[in-house]
């Protein structure tokens, strides 16, 4: 008992011998508590990235069924798989945007409930397993900084490595978690094919459990996915969820946003929101989260010359808006309930920063910008609809005496909080932390 004491009144002298970039994160009382030496940390949990929706890849092949629009978008049909969203800049090179439009494009089947690919376009997600299976699709100032890329290089620096402890779990990005009744195939694979990745990353290390961290998107879908699995399995095999600002079911006036004017997270250079309108209507991505009944109640939302338009509106604003009536079902019969995962969770969330609460349409002309009133949040996500969330998570979790940490980042960006030095460092002290404590279950 002495010398474990002697031992712990040493380790912050011990940690000083460390390189910067193991030494800069392991400050809290939980992570000083991991075994480190030769600059790496002893005690590994292996960790799967689950990344914001803009990052995943996706390659097509075109069968002999496909029929093109115009006849070079069918210049690879038969020549095998081939990049659709990677690099937008090559797209934008080969003039390829209206084939990429066209081929991204699922269709709803009303026999199946449930969206698949054009007749003739196959589709795969590329290098599942590998936190190099997704990429940034521009580059700023000449640097890949987006799509967990820094957060990437933070974790190799402490020991972490590709395919031995540290995987991705990419997903297609058209494709969403259902809700109860509303099949999703693409999603019951998904899910399936994480559940793999996270028995083998499992047992390539000792049969550790595993640590989760997904971002926007990717958080949705990491929590989603653990709410899939049965809870014998997941207290098995899930150490640790770590949330960073994910889309809450609670919901956000930014996936209305993305609706009416066009997407924000789907970027291509030189190409407009509006331009890309079309192909992100057809995404069952682009339908969930929106904002809930019970956080935003009737709020107008969007504001039009005639009407206003409030969480209890989406069955008028989608007819507005020229969806049909089997997809209006779909939406209205979404699951808006927050679920909590039952392993041990930490949310991370930036807020004081302009977040869209309303967008006025003065002309009732979807097709111009709109003037918008701001509130709090993170630039995507509301600060009231997190908060509930957060409560919500809280609640559940400490009802069955499950660890639950919410830490709010000031003045962080959605975007930005895996890329800015001060969130970054937050977010990976986090992480380990997660890697050291014994959680109780």
């Amino acid at each position: 008992m002495a010398m474990k004491t002697e031992l712990l009144r040493l380790l912050p002298l011990l940690l000083l011998l460390l390189p910067s970039p193991l030494r800069d994160y392991l400050w809290t009382d939980e992570a000083a508590s991991c075994r480190v030496g030769q600059g790496q940390l002893q005690v590994y949990h292996p960790i799967i990235l689950f990344p914001g929706i803009s990052c995943p890849n996706l390659e097509a092949r075109l069968t002999d069924a496909y029929t093109p629009s115009v006849p070079r978008c069918g210049a690879l049909k038969g020549k095998g798989w081939f990049p659709l969203w990677n690099n937008t800049w090559d797209v934008l090179d080969h003039d390829y945007l209206p084939c990429l439009q066209e081929q991204m494009s699922p269709v709803y089947d009303p026999i199946l409930n449930d969206f698949r690919n054009r007749p003739g376009v196959e589709t795969r997600v590329p290098d599942f397993g590998s936190s190099y299976g997704f990429t940034s699709k521009g580059e700023v100032d000449g640097r890949n900084l987006f799509c967990m890329s820094k957060l990437i290089q933070e974790l190799e620096a402490v020991g972490y490595r590709d395919r031995d402890t540290l995987f991705g779990a990419p997903y297609d990005l058209r494709h969403a978690p259902p809700s109860p009744g509303q099949p999703s195939q693409v999603y019951t694979d998904y899910f399936a094919r994480v559940k793999d990745l996270v028995q083998h990353a499992s047992e390539k290390n000792g049969n550790k459990p595993i640590i989760l961290v997904g971002h926007s998107f990717g958080g949705k879908a990491a929590l989603d996915f653990v709410n899939w699995t049965p809870l014998p399995w997941r207290k098995e095999f899930i150490k640790h969820m770590v949330l960073i600002a994910p889309t809450p079911p609670t919901g956000f006036v930014q996936v209305l946003m993305n609706l009416v004017s066009g997407p924000s997270a789907i970027l291509i250079p030189t190409v407009t929101s509006l331009d890309l309108r079309p192909m992100w209507r057809t995404f069952a991505s682009s339908l969930v989260s929106l904002p809930s009944t019970r956080v935003f109640a009737h709020e107008p939302l969007v504001v039009t010359k005639h009407t206003n338009y409030s969480a209890y509106d989406y069955r008028d604003l989608l007819m507005a808006l020229g969806f049909g009536t089997n997809i209006i079902k779909r939406v209205l019969h979404m699951k808006q309930k927050v679920d909590a995962p039952l392993v041990p969770t930490t949310y991370l969330n930036g807020v004081g920063i302009q977040t869209i609460n309303q967008a006025v349409y003065r002309d009732s002309n979807f097709d111009v910008e709109p003037e918008y009133v701001y509130g709090d949040g993170d630039d995507i996500i509301n600060l009231v609809s997190l908060l509930t969330f957060v409560e919500d998570m809280r609640r559940q979790q400490h009802r069955s005496n499950i660890h639950f940490k919410f830490i709010k980042i000031a003045h962080t960006n959605h975007s930005h909080i895996l890329i800015q030095e001060r969130s970054l460092k937050r977010v990976m002290a986090e992480i380990l932390e997660a890697n050291c404590r014994r959680d109780i279950m």
